[in-house]
C-alpha cells in the first residue's frame, strides 16, 4: 500500500498544473477541505495543498503554451540525473531537465515511451507527502497505456519497479510495488486504455486516486463546484467505490471510498 516510509521507486509527491491556481485552490478546498498556501517569490508561484495543516500535494498556475491542466506523480529517486539518463536509455524523454528546487530537492519530468508524462522528486528538505491513504489524500495511481508489458519494462528499468498479477473479476489486474518492497507495497495499476471505456479514447497517461469518505457526495459536490463527471460512482467489491473527475479546468483525478480491509 501507499505510505509515506518513501524508498526509490515509490510515489513521493504529486502537483497540479492549473491555468487558474486561485479558482483550482476553492474548488479542492470545497471537494477536499484543502487550503492552498502559496510560495514565496522564491519559488515561482508554486505552493502547496494542505489538510489539517499537512501537505498533501503542490500546485501552481501555468499558461496554455506550457502544457493542459494536469496531475503529475513524482517518483523517489536517490539520484535524479542517473535516473534521467536511465529512462532515456529506456526509450523515454527527458522534458524538465533535472534541477535542484533551492535545498528542498531535485527533480526532473520524464515521458515514458508512450509519453505518458511523470515526474522525479531527490528529497532534500522536502521528504514528499505529508499524508497518504486519509480521506481528502493520494491513495492509489493507475496508469492507462495502450502496451502494458512495455511500461512494466520501462519503470523497471528507469526505476526499479515491480509488478504483480492479480486475479481480477475474471481477469488480470497488473500492480506496481517499488522494486524489493513486495506485493504488499503495491501503490497503483497498469491498465491498458482499451479495456476501460472511460479511457479508451484518452491519451495514455497516469490518473491519481484520493480517498473519500461518501464517494457519491463528493461526486455531487464536484459537479456543483464545476467539475465533471467521466465515470459515474461505481462499486468494485472488495475495493471500494470509484468515480472518475475532472476539475473545473480539465485536470483529471478519481476519487475512492476504499472498501475495509479484510483480516
Amino acid at each position: 500500500m501507499l505510505t509515506t516510509r518513501f524508498v526509490t521507486g515509490a510515489p513521493n509527491w504529486i502537483d497540479l498544473a492549473t491555468p487558474d491556481i486561485e479558482g483550482a485552490g476553492s474548488f479542492y478546498g470545497g471537494l477536499f477541505g484543502w487550503r492552498f498556501q502559496p510560495g514565496g517569490p522564491e519559488t515561482g508561484g508554486y505552493g502547496l495543498f494542505q489538510l489539517d495543516g499537512k501537505t498533501v500535494a503542490g500546485g501552481m498556475q501555468t499558461t496554455e503554451e506550457q502544457g493542459p491542466p494536469t496531475w503529475t506523480v513524482y517518483f523517489q529517486t536517490p539520484d535524479t540525473d542517473a535516473t534521467a539518463k536511465a529512462a532515456q536509455e529506456a526509450h523515454g524523454s527527458v522534458l524538465v531537465q533535472p534541477m535542484d528546487v533551492l535545498d528542498m530537492g531535485r527533480m526532473a519530468v520524464l515521458a515514458d515511451k508512450a509519453g505518458v508524462h511523470f515526474g522525479l522528486w531527490q528529497p532534500g528538505t522536502n521528504k514528499g507527502l505529508d499524508v497518504v491513504q486519509e480521506p481528502g489524500s493520494l491513495c492509489w495511481l493507475e496508469l492507462y497505456t495502450a502496451d502494458v508489458p512495455a511500461a512494466a519494462g520501462f519503470y523497471n528499468a528507469t526505476l526499479g519497479m515491480e509488478t504483480f498479477a492479480l486475479d481480477f473479476y475474471g481477469g488480470t489486474y497488473t500492480t506496481f510495488s517499488p522494486g524489493g518492497q513486495g506485493e504488499d507495497a503495491m501503490f497503483g495499476g497498469v491498465v491498458d486504455k482499451a479495456d476501460d471505456p472511460a479511457e479508451a479514447q484518452s491519451p495514455p497517461y497516469w490518473l491519481p486516486y484520493f480517498e473519500v469518505t461518501d464517494t457519491d457526495a463528493t461526486v455531487a459536490r464536484a459537479q456543483e463546484l464545476g467539475g465533471t463527471v467521466r465515470m459515474p460512482a461505481t462499486d468494485l467489491p472488495d475495493v471500494g467505490r470509484i468515480a472518475k473527475l475532472t476539475d473545473p479546468y480539465g485536470a483529471r483525478f478519481a476519487v475512492i471510498k476504499s472498501a475495509p480491509v479484510r483480516s
